[in-house]
């Protein structure tokens, strides 16, 4: 038979079948758009591709997006599966939910387009259409909305209220703001009201929460696919009770939905919600046409087969009882059947590709060879190339141009198609080509030249304030019981926001409590006086009392010592300074063909670092440059950068890493990373022979090796080095104090790149204080979920379940357990849990090319569960691997269980880490606090916060030593680091330091005027107190400018409190400016008290009180005092700043 036609390939009558066939590469995908198209015509009806599995049908949407381009009659949706296992006790994520519920709104109405939907999907029971399309909701601008209503009607729809919406289901209430991020939608919303009236409809970016484009309306789908509301929770415990012989009261899926709760796993209960349910073929129009292949029978087969088995695991549990899999799932054979009525084409096996290998060969002396002569072969065929991404089209442009082959740019495969420009190039996220005989048009993709994937790294198009000293000094985590550090009376005790009434003004006021129960009110205003106490257990903070001298004593102390700690650092970074580095030279044409081939795009974060790095090589002066980027977030590619430079400029590079495993996989990547130049690159490891070390020693001494990777051995005094340059250290809080002290005196001589997930303190504070440099990656890869993390008592239970929810994925997992005694019998209990597993042990323990070998095969997947102690902690890259088993987790540190969590989540699948400990009651208070700070910072990028909690758990007495630590703990760590901030700078300027600049505490202003964030217009404290902190800490007008620009676009318009809070903010920093100490002004009087060393002009104060004398006078040596008689608070303002117009500041104070 005849291979199908791409451009018009036939399509079934109504009920009947026929057969496409040989179509090859992404031909497919083609006639899938043309046969859409031509359907829509015919009989107004869209196209339904059932695919064998998940991943096919997402290739197959970028490919039919590709190929169907910006038309908008040719709508593509995706029904995508759960990602969850039959029964499971987890949820699917929200984008999967959002994805499923626009699909169902869409499909009863479609007249036009294709839906994806993978096999698993077909399978589940569907809550009934008019379900979907009675609990949606369209919002309109002009339209009335009672925000109440509204409110009571998204939570039983199943959106969650929030203070801040970030992802689908979730919505915000401030006031007269509503935001909300619709199931289905692209983006989240914000409707702004006027009284009950919808003032206007407007997208905003979730990442800044600042607004973006008008709409007229938008669309609100329900939150899940079963409802909270009244009467389907009515529904649900009735049937529950009714299908089910357990006691409700032990049942936590029961307890939670009476709740209106949306328990994890309900989806697997749709039939107790609804009297009946459907299925994805009620909801399609009967015109439509489905395709399917020949093979789909089989993985229906497969994944029936694992819901009888998982219900056969669950069916006597009596807390979580589970429903026969039938009223869940529809059968294959009911799956097939429900085919039957509708047109449909089944996909014969496909012809073989039409290309031969493409792939170029960097080694050779012709790289682009085959593609040369595949091109000459096809001399009439017009040539289209496809890049994944802009960046990578610049790449592929420049290649193309050395066989000489200049392309030509076109805008996708419409826009090709319907032109005669030959050879063109484009950018799509495609891995297969096409070749059109009869049209003579071929696609050639960047994954058939290079023969690697090239994973895109989506660029943010807004990176989030990410400032260094802002994540330390705020006071975002301040929650009710911390320590916390008030300038002028010490430490304390953090109670909460409290409004007062003083003379009849209402302000709002930070409670602090001291010892002996005394309690201390901050105005709001004053906010910037209070930091966080860290340095020690916040719960040991010794509280200050308040009115005795003692905490001006111990500033004074922790003052004097701190001139000593400055000191010297000073000396550290004097010896760095004069000592002349080597300024490399930037060969931009060489450089900018190496970081081409970077196979991803760079994080706006990663491109800041490599930029700081290049500049500290050009320098003059020795780089020592600390890179801290959380697990797999790009900082490899930092250091191969450096090394490149250096390599390039004739000198050495040594790359020391903490581990063996870790230097086998570092010197594998550099060697592939720069196989197309020629560099050499050696590994020094134990994994190596005896002979195989004395050869590379001598390649090393005789500067034969340009990059060595290597473990503490390369430290060795016995290694002489011909020309070391660079110095690139992997987690240097993993060596030990020799190795450390050797690595000190190695700074004096040469350029060091320090990279690390979770910095230790002593680092942290020596960058911090300027002596290092600092550069943060925080921006996660695209796709990049954050790891869901779960602290649970060890149960054979939980661990079953969570390796067979990652093996029938398809996933790997890592099962830690650091104890190399009872390892082996720990894998041994794992094979009889789970006896389809493959499981293998690893430890450092064993023969060197054992450990290699289990490694390498876990690694090509031939085990899918590793038994391992923290050997793998550093650097091990399996991105098959998503879930992570601690064993004990409540024995290692915070850093340690950051970084083996860090171990997975390294592709787009959730990934999830289980840190497994005894009862809770047997866990230390020091434990606790661990498993607290992990689970909280389970963002991604979150190292660098961990590092500051590690701080407060272990005590941070090591920035020079034992010997500071009590200062510290005295005054708290933020305040310490701002004073010894303050000496360095001062010292590094050749200044005498003046740390009472750190311990003055600003100008204080009272205009007994509430001046206030009122809560009904922001009502949530935690954010208040964020935002209070944030205005107290602005520097300048432009800051406080953005800042007001931001409260109105997400809380609403200003009321007068905030305006005045605003206006009294931006006097304080102009009375700071002044040297002015005190502004207070009543409706009638005021004063205002000139400050030690103060900048205005003695003269200009008594020209003001001679020019007018009825209004100002001196009413003390250091107090000029005014009458006015502003009853308004603006006018106050007004009337101060006039004031302050009229006083000139000392010519020699500027």
């Amino acid at each position: 038979m005849a291979p199908t036609p791409v451009r018009n390939p036939p399509i079934p009558d109504i009920a009947h079948s026929l057969q496409w066939r040989d179509l090859s590469d992404s031909q497919l995908s083609l006639a899938l758009v043309h046969a859409a198209r031509e359907l829509a015509k015919q009989r107004s009806a869209p196209l339904v591709m059932l695919t064998n599995s998940s991943e096919e049908a997402e290739q197959l949407r970028r490919e039919l997006v590709f190929f169907a381009g910006s038309d908008a009659a040719l709508p593509i949706y995706t029904f995508p599966d759960w990602e969850t296992l039959p029964y499971d006790s987890f949820s699917p994520h929200q984008d999967i939910v959002s994805e499923r519920l626009s699909a169902l709104y869409h499909l009863p109405a479609m007249r036009a387009g294709i839906v994806i939907v993978p096999i698993n999907s077909v399978m589940h029971r569907l809550p009934p259409a008019e379900y979907v399309l009675g609990n949606s909701l369209m919002v309109k601008t002009g339209e009335t909305l009672d925000t109440e209503s509204l409110r009571e009607r998204l939570i039983a729809a199943g959106y969650q209220h929030v203070d801040s919406v970030y992802e689908h289901g979730e919505f915000a209430v401030r006031g007269a703001i509503l935001d909300i991020f619709p199931m289905g939608s692209k983006h989240p919303y914000r409707i702004d009201l006027f009284d009950d009236e919808i003032e206007s409809l407007r997208v905003f970016d979730p990442e800044t929460q600042l607004s973006l484009d008008k709409v007229d309306e938008v669309r609100v789908l329900p939150g899940k696919e079963f409802p909270l509301n009244e009467a389907g929770r009515t529904q649900f415990r009735k049937r529950f009770r009714e299908t089910f012989d357990v006691d409700t009261r032990n049942c936590s899926l029961y307890q939670d939905i009476s709740d209106g709760i949306a328990a994890t796993g309900a989806e697997y209960y749709l039939p107790l919600f609804f009297d009946t349910l459907s299925d994805l073929f009620d909801y399609l129009p009967e015109q439509s046409v489905i395709v399917r292949s020949r093979q789909l029978e089989q993985p229906a087969q497969r994944f029936w087969q694992d819901i009888e088995t998982r219900y056969e695991d669950r069916r006597y549990d009596r807390q979580r009882p589970v429903l026969a899999p039938a009223e869940v799932f529809l059968t294959p054979e009911e799956v097939f059947r429900h085919i039957k009525p509708f047109a449909t084409i089944t996909l014969e096996a496909t012809a073989p590709s039409m290309f031969p290998e493409l792939d170029n060969n960097p080694q050779a002396s012709h790289p682009m060879q085959a593609l040369q002569h595949f091109l000459a072969d096809h001399p009439k065929h017009r040539v289209l190339f496809c890049a994944e991404t802009a960046g990578r089209r610049e790449v592929l442009t420049e290649l193309l141009r050395t066989i000489p082959l200049p392309v030509q740019e076109v805008d996708g495969w419409q826009a090709f198609a319907d032109s005669q420009i030959s050879p063109a190039i484009t950018v799509a996220s495609l891995d297969k080509g096409l070749i059109l005989p009869d049209q003579q048009l071929i696609m050639i993709t960047e994954t058939q030249l290079l023969g690697r994937k090239i994973a895109q790294r989506r660029r943010r198009q807004r990176k989030a304030q990410d400032n260094t000293d802002f994540i330390i000094k705020s006071l975002t985590e301040l929650r009710p019981g911390a320590a916390v550090v008030h300038l002028d009376h010490g430490v304390g005790r953090y109670v909460g926001l409290q409004n007062l009434t003083i003379e009849n003004e209402q302000t709002e006021f930070l409670t602090l409590e001291y010892a002996n129960a005394a309690k201390l009110y901050v105005p709001v205003a004053n906010l910037h006086l209070i930091s966080r106490y860290g340095g020690t257990d916040p719960e040991l903070a010794p509280l200050d009392t308040l009115g005795s001298d003692t905490w001006q004593k111990n500033k004074r102390k922790a003052a004097e010592k701190i001139r000593d700690a400055a000191a010297e650092l000073l000396d550290i970074y004097a010896k760095r300074e004069s000592k002349k580095g080597f300024p490399y030279r930037v060969d931009d044409i060489d450089y900018q063909q190496f970081a081409d081939t970077f196979p991803f795009e760079e994080t706006p974060d990663q491109l800041d670092a490599i930029n700081g790095v290049i500049a500290d090589m050009q320098s003059a002066r020795a780089m020592d440059r600390l890179v801290c980027g959380d697990v797999g977030f790009g900082k490899t590619e930092v250091a191969m950068r450096a090394a490149f430079i250096a390599v390039q400029n004739n000198k050495q590079v040594v790359m020391l890493v903490p581990t063996t495993l870790l230097a086998q996989q570092h010197f594998e990547s550099f060697r592939d990373r720069f196989a197309d130049w020629p560099v050499t690159i050696e590994l020094i490891s134990r994994f190596r022979s005896g002979k195989q070390q004395e050869e590379t020693l001598k390649r090393i001494a005789d500067g034969k090796a340009d990059i060595i990777v290597g473990t503490h051995k390369l430290l060795q005094n016995s290694i002489k080095y011909k020309d070391l340059g660079l110095l690139i250290i992997d987690e240097e809080h993993r060596f030990g104090v020799q190795q450390k002290e050797r690595i000190k005196a190695l700074r004096a001589e040469v350029d060091i790149l320090t990279m690390t997930a979770t910095p230790i303190p002593r680092t942290l504070n020596l960058a911090m204080s300027g002596v290092r440099d600092l550069s943060l990656i925080v921006t996660p890869p695209a796709k990049r979920l954050s790891v869901k993390t779960f602290v649970r008592e060890h149960q054979d239970s939980l661990v079953k379940e969570a390796i067979l929810r990652e093996l029938l994925r398809g996933g790997q997992v890592f099962y830690l357990h650091n104890e190399v005694k009872t390892i082996e019998r720990t894998a041994e209990q794992l094979r009889e849990l789970v006896p389809e597993a493959r499981v293998s042990v690893a430890h450092g323990q064993l023969p060197e090319r054992e450990l290699e070998s289990i490694m390498a095969d876990f690694y090509h997947k031939r085990h899918n569960i590793l038994v391992c102690s923290t050997i793998i902690e550093t650097g091990i890259d399996i991105p098959n691997a998503n879930t992570i088993i601690i064993d004990g987790a409540d024995k290692l540190g915070l850093a340690q269980l950051h970084q083996l969590r860090g171990r997975v989540g390294r592709s787009h699948h959730q990934a999830y880490a289980y840190l497994l400990t005894p009862p809770p009651k047997a866990l230390s208070t020091d434990a606790q606090k661990r498993l607290e700070a992990i689970i909280a910072a389970s963002t991604l990028g979150a190292g660098f916060t961990l590092a500051s909690h590690d701080l407060e758990i272990r005590g941070a007495g090591e920035i020079l030593g034992e010997e500071q630590t009590g200062h510290m703990q005295k005054i708290g760590f933020t305040l310490y680091t701002e004073m010894l901030d303050e000496a360095v700078k001062a010292m590094r300027e050749g200044r005498t330091p003046n740390i009472d600049l750190v311990l003055q505490s600003g100008s204080e202003i009272n205009l007994r005027v509430p001046a206030l964030i009122p809560d009904d217009y922001l009502p949530d404290i935690h954010t208040r107190l964020i935002m209070y902190k944030r205005i107290a800490g602005a520097e300048d007008d432009d800051e406080l400018r953005d800042l007001q620009i931001e409260m109105i676009d997400r809380f609403g318009l200003l009321p007068e409190p905030v305006k005045i809070l605003l206006s009294v903010t931006q006097l304080k920093l102009r009375a700071e400016a002044y040297g002015i100490s005190k502004i207070d002004a009543s409706a009638q009087t005021g004063r205002i008290v000139f400050g030690q060393h103060t900048k205005v002009d003695p003269l200009s104060i008594v020209q003001l009180i001679q020019k007018q004398s009825r209004i100002y006078k001196m009413s003390g040596p250091t107090q000029l005092g005014f009458t006015h008689g502003q009853e308004k608070a603006a006018a106050r303002i007004e009337f101060i700043n006039k004031t302050l117009d009229q006083l000139r500041l000392s010519a020699d104070k500027r």
